[in-house]
């Protein structure tokens, strides 16, 4: 069933608001400091959920390519992700994620031969500006490594999503087994790391149980599995312009469930950056009888073909948002 652009649009950006609840979920139900299990927990249940749905195995190449996929959207992005968290004060990390659009534009420029306009340049610049009013807290200096492993999860983000848009799909393969292949690879990535760093899994009750279980279906295996949809079917820059919905949505989270409050400066940027998601749907559309373009002397398909794909995610230090 054909889905029309904005319905599509709208039900991407179900992945990253349901991202958003990330922090609150992690802070009220799950056991303390142990991120890289809660990492695992999130990717390779949801994986395993997927491949047994979908019953279709990568094939020839799209072994590597898979592996691939799953460490940089995944694998490499959740550790990097929450190492930075924990590091940076505030919202940092979730401001230098919010930068992603900007390097999706640069990455899609060399890969895909995807020239960013000056609108699209200046509306990451006034998203990653927003997000940053919402989350970003004055607190400590800067720690030097975290900053790096922040850069580099939007970097593999970013990465991820446009090897996505370029690799596409196998033929006869759809959305749901890319998503388990992705998610399978990155939680198999992530599990020695996990063993080896925090240890033994931590005793659960039933109010983490609970809270694994939303992560692993609702937050990771829908989500993803509606991200990667998304990417298939519109621009990688258009996808990764949903990606301040979730610092966006932690916030308001956070204001009705958690009792933080918002500011009238938050509330500003919050505007100024959903202003901006919005504009950075409204690029030029292309049509199937564009002229392919050529990336590394190989053709390219326009956006409106099936290939295409995420920000990635966003989390927070403090009392701000954690994809």
């Amino acid at each position: 069933m054909a889905t029309s652009r904005p319905a599509l649009i709208t039900l991407t950006a179900l992945a990253p608001v349901s991202w958003g609840t990330t922090y609150a979920v992690t802070t009220e139900f799950l056991p303390a400091d142990r991120p890289l299990f809660t990492g695992l927990m999130r990717a390779l249940p949801a994986g395993l959920l997927l491949l047994a749905l979908a019953r279709v195995l990568p094939r020839g190449a799209w072994w590597w390519k898979a592996a691939v996929l799953g460490a940089l959207n995944i694998g490499a992005f959740f550790p990097l992700l929450f190492l930075a968290a924990y590091r940076l004060p505030g919202g940092m990390a979730a401001v230098v994620g919010s930068a992603g659009p900007l390097f999706v534009a640069g990455l899609a420029a060399l890969l895909l031969g995807q020239r960013p306009t000056r609108r699209t340049l200046l509306t990451g610049a006034v998203a990653a500006f927003g997000v940053s009013l919402v989350v970003l807290r004055a607190a400590g200096a800067l720690d030097a490594l975290g900053v790096l492993a922040a850069l580099a999860a939007t970097v593999s983000m970013s990465a991820g999503t446009v090897l996505t848009q370029r690799w596409g799909r196998p033929e006869g393969v759809g959305p749901l087994a890319l998503t388990g292949w992705q998610l399978t690879a990155g939680g198999l990535l992530i599990a020695p790391l996990a063993f080896l760093v925090e240890g033994a899994p931590p005793a659960l009750d039933g109010r983490a149980a609970g809270g694994y279980l939303y992560l692993a279906v609702a937050n990771t295996a829908v989500a993803y599995w509606l991200w990667f949809r998304g990417i298939g079917r519109l621009t990688a820059t258009q996808v990764t312009f949903l990606g301040p919905l979730s610092p966006l949505t932690a916030a308001v989270v956070g204001w009705a469930a958690l009792g933080q409050a918002l500011t009238p400066l938050q509330l500003a940027g919050m505007a100024l950056a959903f202003g901006a998601t919005v504009a950075g749907q409204a690029g030029p559309r292309r049509t199937a009888a564009a002229p392919r373009t050529l990336a590394f002397g190989r053709p390219v398909r326009p956006s409106v073909s099936r290939r295409g794909t995420r920000p990635g995610e966003y989390v927070s230090a403090g009392p701000g948002p954690r994809r």
